[in-house]
C-alpha cells in the first residue's frame, strides 16, 4: 500500500528507494580532547554544506568563554551542571534544560563556579561564532571547518581515533 501513496506529479510522497540506515554514536565511540582552555570536547557531527557543527562540551566550573556573535542558530541541552549568558544571568541551564539562540545573538557564556564537577552540554550550532573581544572587536572565528581541522588535529596528537564522527561535505 506505501508504494501506491501519491504526490504531485505521480511521485511517491514518502520514499521508498535510496534510504539509508541510521547512525548511531554511543557515548564512548568518540573520544573527548582537552582543549586546553578548561573546555573536553566531543565532535560528534560535521556538515561543511550547511555549516553545522555538533558538539558535546564539558567545561570546568568557573569558565567564561569569550564574548561572542553566532551568524546562525543554535540548539543547546544540558546534561549535568549549570552554565548562563554574562549579559542576562537571570536564566541559568540546569540539567534538563533546552535552549534556543537565534541567529544574530551576542553573548559570554559562563560556567558556574560552584559547580561540583564538570558541566556537560550539547551543542548544535549552524554558522560561525565570531570572537569578540569587549570593544566588539572580531578576535577570531569559529565554524564547522575550523572545528573540525581542530578536533582531528587534538585527537591525533593524543594518539585517539575520531573516524565514528560524522563528516558530510568533504
Amino acid at each position: 500500500m506505501a508504494d501506491t501513496i501519491k504526490g504531485p506529479a505521480t511521485q511517491p510522497t514518502v520514499p521508498m528507494h535510496g534510504l539509508t540506515e541510521a547512525i548511531h554514536i554511543g557515548e564512548d565511540d568518540l573520544p573527548f580532547v582537552d582543549t586546553e582552555g578548561g573546555t573536553l570536547l566531543q565532535v560528534q557531527k560535521i556538515d561543511l554544506n550547511q555549516g553545522l557543527w555538533v558538539v558535546r562540551t564539558r567545561f570546568q566550573p568557573g569558565l567564561t568563554i569569550e564574548k561572542h556573535y553566532h551568524t546562525g542558530p543554535v540548539h543547546a541541552v544540558t546534561f549535568d551542571g549549570a552554565w548562563y549568558y554574562k549579559e542576562y544571568p537571570e536564566h541559568v541551564n540546569r540539567k534538563g534544560s533546552f535552549l534556543f539562540e537565534p541567529a544574530h545573538s551576542v553573548h559570554t557564556l559562563t560556567v558556574a563556579e560552584d559547580n561540583p564537577g564538570l558541566t556537560d552540554v550539547w551543542f548544535a550550532i549552524w554558522g560561525a561564532n565570531l570572537n569578540m573581544d569587549e570593544a566588539g572587536n572580531v578576535t577570531g572565528v569559529t565554524d564547522a571547518q575550523s572545528i573540525l581541522t581542530a578536533y582531528r588535529a587534538l585527537c591525533a596528537k593524543d594518539g585517539l581515533d575520531c573516524s565514528r564522527m560524522i563528516v558530510v561535505g568533504e
